[in-house]
């Protein structure tokens, strides 16, 4: 039984919930582990409950007790839809089997950790059907609903509290994602990427494709997020933004400053600078209190989470 579906804790706006950093690359670059398709769901395949997860989520766990934080669990599963799967190798008879073991284990977390200063929702993740920075399977909303309904069914059938589909960059996909998750009846949370100029990589400015998005949906999302772009890549949008703005409520920045094209032609991580990655985020926070939930992506590990929250306090 889902515990927050009906009435998310991050949307009170009396708490600030931490999510966790860059899964994929920490894992990569830190762990030595070999991600085939910068996919994490590729831990299940042979292991109910890898264990580099848990030393991955421990310091993200231990940020939110020390600093009196929420904590939204982002399960492993940005690239576990079809797609990917077959990709992987993972015959379709294991795709429902891979994903659940992935709620599985963040429900064991929540289990284990969870406390009433500290409430843990649980977040489906998802990711676009084709890369994340570049538009190479272009689908129309029709398409993309008929795509991602699969992965909204399955999460809304478990005890996710929510789905999240990140670094959307493209609004039709957005969409499609958008319409998957109220036909399923889960919340839905949108995330966009944007490119250095503060636009997705189809061009689109930020706050057109939020507007369209709940034009055409019936503001059916719960809210939007940003993700995988450094906040000196979007903050001026968001300063000269709208009333789109407030639809806003979380960031999963980059530590790089760098392009999308240059992060997927770097051959070393790029961590940015933690300390000043924090104060950045406390300055989104006075600006855009509105905005309750704050973590990392590529290029972040827990230093850069534990910086947001003390400069957050």
């Amino acid at each position: 039984m889902p515990k927050y579906r009906n009435a998310l804790p991050q949307l009170k706006g009396d708490k600030l919930f931490l999510t966790d950093g860059g899964l994929e690359t920490d894992l990569i670059f830190k762990y030595g582990i070999d991600l085939p398709l910068f996919a994490a769901i590729s831990l299940f395949i042979e292991d109910d409950s890898p264990a580099a997860l848990g030393d991955y989520f421990a310091p993200y766990i231990a940020a939110a007790y020390d600093n009196g934080r929420g904590l939204l669990l982002e399960s492993p599963t940005w690239r576990s839809s079809p797609d990917w799967l077959d990709q992987l190798g993972v015959p379709a008879s294991r795709h429902t089997e891979l994903n659940q073991k992935a709620i599985d284990y963040m429900v064991g977390l929540r289990e284990q950790h969870e406390t009433t200063a500290c409430p843990m929702p649980i977040s489906g993740q998802m990711g676009p059907r084709g890369d994340g920075y570049a538009i190479d399977k272009k689908m129309s909303a029709d398409e993309a609903e008929a795509y991602h309904s699969w992965q909204a069914k399955f999460f809304a059938n478990t005890e996710a509290d929510q789905i999240s589909v990140l670094t959307m960059n493209y609004v039709e996909e957005a969409l499609g994602v958008a319409r998957a998750g109220a036909a399923a009846d889960i919340p839905t949370v949108i995330s966009f990427t944007v490119e250095t100029d503060g636009r997705l990589p189809s061009g689109q400015p930020l706050g057109e494709a939020i507007e369209q998005v709940d034009a055409e949906t019936g503001v059916s999302p719960a809210y939007f997020m940003i993700n995988c772009a450094h906040p000196d890549h979007f903050t001026p949008t968001l300063k000269a933004g709208g009333d789109w703005v407030q639809r806003i409520c979380a960031i999963r920045a980059n530590a790089s400053r760098m392009s999308h094209e240059e992060l997927d032609n770097a051959e070393e991580l790029d961590a940015g600078d933690p300390n000043e990655f924090g104060h950045q985020h406390s300055d989104l926070r006075t600006l855009f209190p509105q905005i309750t939930v704050l973590g990392g992506c590529c290029g972040t590990d827990h230093r850069h989470v534990e910086e947001i929250a003390r400069a957050c306090a």
